[in-house]
């Protein structure tokens, strides 16, 4: 569904830009010879879902749907069960699934970023997410059962995150006092919300295709920290 938004809390501050702000301005910073008005799309939102119309025809008619009482659904071929001339479902394997070397060092997990229920981007609205029961806070980090045994951890506590990348020997990227959460994952996975696990992913460690930095597979030790009222950062 897409349907119109708009924030209910006055700004903090009258210095707050709003996040098509911020990208403007870093794209007229980086891109000094641009032909694009980005000034013009930031002052009208509605030039922005034109300009959205304009690249995906799905989004037909976008400044006028988007004002109809809860939106608009847009088509989805799966949820229809459309699936083409053929009228089957086609399931493609995506290559490069396993171009990273494998982990075999035990005491490394796999670590991936996700959004919280209320989490749009990088925008968050809320600290209450209800898909995995966190309330609250976000300083938490996702283990499997057996891998909080193994590393004597229990639910709550307080623990170290470090990033260990293929050929380093030492960890030189870490966050403290974050919460140990058990949850239903695979062994040798953990999961944190980002952008609270970005700094545990170097600036180099990227897809060289698509620039996309590794925010979905950062080799990781956990452990738990000696003085409990450690704060997260």
């Amino acid at each position: 569904m897409v349907h119109a938004s708009q924030g209910g809390l006055p700004p903090a501050s009258g210095h707050l830009l709003s996040e098509p702000a911020i990208v403007a301005g870093i794209a007229k910073a980086t891109l000094p010879q641009t032909k694009v008005d980005w000034d013009a799309l930031v002052a009208d939102y509605d030039r922005i879902r034109d300009d959205i119309e304009a690249v995906f025809p799905i989004f037909k008619d976008f400044n006028r749907r988007v004002r109809d009482p809860g939106g608009f659904r847009l088509y989805i071929g799966a949820s229809e069960r459309d699936w083409g001339p053929g009228r089957k479902a086609r399931f493609l394997v995506a290559p490069g699934l396993d171009e990273d070397p494998g982990i075999d060092r035990r005491e490394l997990l796999t670590l991936t970023t996700i959004r919280s229920h209320d989490q749009y981007n990088t925008t968050i609205y809320g600290f209450d997410d209800r898909y995995r029961g966190i309330s609250g806070r976000r300083d938490v980090v996702f283990l499997n059962r057996e891998d909080m045994r193994s590393r004597g951890l229990e639910q709550g506590d307080r623990i170290e995150v470090a990033s260990r990348m293929p050929g380093e020997d030492a960890a030189t990227r870490t966050v403290s006092g974050f919460i140990a959460v058990e949850y239903d994952l695979p062994r040798g996975s953990a999961a944190m919300y980002y952008p609270e696990g970005n700094r545990l992913v170097p600036l180099d460690s990227h897809d060289p295709q698509s620039g996309t930095p590794a925010y979905k597979s950062i080799p990781i030790v956990v452990r738990k920290l000696c003085d409990p009222d450690t704060h997260a950062g």
